[in-house]
């Protein structure tokens, strides 16, 4: 299978109340994004994104044309538990908390409770939800909102992770770890497809993009090639003498070329992480998404993000849940032997014994003396009383008073 997703002629056309036709959505639409490739479909509102992610998804019904994801139809059960997806708007249950939440839509998924217990703490820390995993959802800002929804696309460890406006009310440090995160698994070996409005965010993660107007594709190809420009040259230096600056702008000058000199500039966005990162420091307090200059660390390449991400993509789940098996023996087992030394302390009270009475062979002897039959009877209404035992049916007397002298030694 070459292509993760791949339409031919894909198009939707929205009807007025006559069935007339209206407007058209997407226009003949033919799309491949490759495996292990992050793919930005781009354009400006009304252009079909979300139209062609909801026929990929088969949320809607193309008016003509196919689409096939992972080699199969994206409403196929089997195919959409492979996928992970982020719609526009997070539509999450705003009375459970977090942590519910993620337990919800993997109970949906069917992953066992191991596996559900294991990727919920995992993503809460990656997404930098864990101080407030019990917090209910409809208390959260869009941004923390975001962060749930991407958790919740990650839950089933997906092949596919289909991501729709994935940054919208994320603050700079979450884009940047979002972008992190997007990198990171692509280098694990996931396919995704991301649209977006915010062009560097694009810039800076995707590998091919292409550009809707109208329902058709614009352009489309590397996101280097695209934006390369070709007819100018670029040099960057350490601090250097004017001197040193009037000789190379006369030899530019010299090539019949312009030349411009000046200082580069930071971006905005990493002259913010810093001074944010420098307040998280000092350990000041914050009623938003903590932990997030660390989640920031792991998504850079330490270790703790490494081993979170491996989790999520770790052994399959039938694994998973054969693993679980032992465990559970073990504790019944446990269970049984502690009953048992309560009920010996039990009995040892009962008796007045300092120890536990253990039990003796049954060994008929009969010279020893027979216990009365009515003292025998309501010493063991008694004991069953207290001890909880239904009491056994009753017997001749013939043979109770075999038992009696037969079980003496047990009494």
């Amino acid at each position: 299978m070459e292509y993760a997703v791949e339409t031919f002629s894909l198009t939707k056309v929205f009807s007025d109340w006559w069935g007339r036709t209206k407007v058209y959505a997407v226009d003949n639409l033919n799309l491949q994004v490759r495996q292990n490739e992050v793919y930005g479909l781009l354009g400006p509102n009304g252009s079909g994104k979300t139209t062609t992610l909801k026929m990929l998804l088969g949320l809607l019904h193309p008016t003509r044309g196919k689409a096939l994801l992972l080699g199969g139809d994206g409403a196929d059960p089997k195919i959409n538990s492979r996928i992970g997806f982020l719609p526009e708007e997070s539509y999450l249950y705003r009375y459970l908390n977090a942590r519910e939440t993620l337990d919800f839509y993997g109970r949906l998924f069917g992953l066992p409770a191991r596996v559900r217990t294991m990727r919920i703490e995992a993503l809460l820390d990656m997404v930098g939800l864990k101080a407030v995993a019990n917090r209910a959802v409809g208390t959260f800002s869009k941004g923390m909102a975001r962060r749930i929804g991407l958790a919740q696309a990650l839950i089933n460890d997906p092949d596919l992770l289909i991501l729709d406006e994935p940054t919208t009310g994320l603050d700079p440090i979450g884009t940047r770890q979002i972008k992190d995160l997007v990198l990171r698994l692509a280098e694990r070996g996931k396919t995704i497809l991301l649209c977006s409005h915010l062009l560097a965010d694009v810039e800076d993660v995707c590998d091919r993009i292409a550009i809707l107007y109208g329902g058709k594709i614009q352009t489309e190809g590397q996101v280097r090639e695209l934006l390369q420009q070709t007819n100018k040259k670029q040099i960057t230096t350490d601090a250097i003498s004017d001197s040193t600056v009037e000789k190379i702008k006369q030899l530019v000058e010299a090539e019949s070329a312009e030349c411009v000199v000046t200082s580069p500039m930071d971006k905005l966005e990493s002259f913010f992480i810093r001074t944010v990162a420098a307040a998280q420091e000092q350990a000041q307090p914050t009623s938003g998404a903590v932990s997030t200059t660390k989640i920031g660390e792991f998504l850079s390449g330490a270790e703790p993000m490494e081993s979170i991400l491996d989790k999520l993509v770790s052994a399959p789940v039938s694994q998973e849940a054969a693993s679980e098996q032992k465990p559970v023996t073990e504790k019944v087992l446990t269970a049984r032997d502690s009953q048992a030394e309560s009920d010996a302390a039990l009995l040892s009270k009962l008796t007045g014994s300092a120890e536990p009475p253990m039990p003796e062979p049954v060994v008929k002897d009969e010279k020893a003396p027979a216990e009365p039959l009515e003292q025998r009877q309501v010493r063991e209404n008694i004991l069953d009383e207290l001890t909880g035992r239904p009491t056994p049916p009753e017997t001749d007397t013939q043979n109770t008073g075999k038992t009696q002298a037969g079980d003496s030694g047990d009494a």
